[in-house]
């Protein structure tokens, strides 16, 4: 059996997509998740490269390199805690990382930081505000149950981190939204 690491896998869409085309190419497969993939045997050559082929032409990667799997790993975890819309409450990154890559976590900091140019801590904020950006979009909660939700001490600091991040207030963040008939994907990030 033959596991693989993809890269820019993010949501459930995205396991689908890939997924589509392992079957397309028929690859047999027990098993994708983000950013992974397990297939049931080795791949050969010509398959190798049209599944590569295929992955980079939706803007996924099949990574090789060690170290790149390790980010995309940790990445990844971040992601599907995200998603889980529910961040336990006294959450810590490094407990967390340790308890799902049994490496030295200052190694793996080091090597997050040195390879996305941001450190863990800040790659895992920018997440949470992309979840608010979210939220504030479909109107689905109120500010305190963000920040509930995403284990900040109070509705300040999640204020705070959000406009330290997108340069206006998640009042202002949903107004402007709103009235430009836009997605809550179409604002840039300071």
């Amino acid at each position: 059996m033959k596991e693989l690491m993809i890269k820019n896998m993010v949501c459930p869409r995205c396991i689908l997509a890939v997924e589509n085309v392992l079957k397309h190419l028929d690859i047999p497969f027990e098993q994708v998740a983000l950013g992974k993939v397990r297939l049931r045997a080795e791949l050969v050559e010509p398959k190798k490269d049209l599944l590569e082929t295929d992955l980079l032409n939706l803007g996924f990667e099949v990574l090789k390199d060690k170290d790149f799997q390790k980010i995309e790993m940790i990445k990844n975890l971040f992601s599907e805690l995200v998603q889980q819309e529910e961040i336990p409450a006294g959450f810590n990154i490094s407990t967390y990382i340790k308890e799902n890559i049994p490496e030295d976590y200052s190694g793996l900091s080091h090597l997050f930081s040195s390879i996305e140019g941001i450190t863990m801590e800040k790659y895992f904020i920018r997440l949470k505000i992309e979840k608010v950006k979210e939220w504030l979009f479909y109107e689905e909660l109120h500010l305190s149950e963000m920040a509930w939700k995403l284990d900040y001490s109070s509705v300040q600091h999640l204020s705070s981190q959000f406009k330290k991040l997108t340069g206006m207030t998640p009042t202002e963040y949903r107004k402007l939204v709103k009235k430009g008939g836009l997605g809550w994907k179409d604002f840039e990030d300071k």
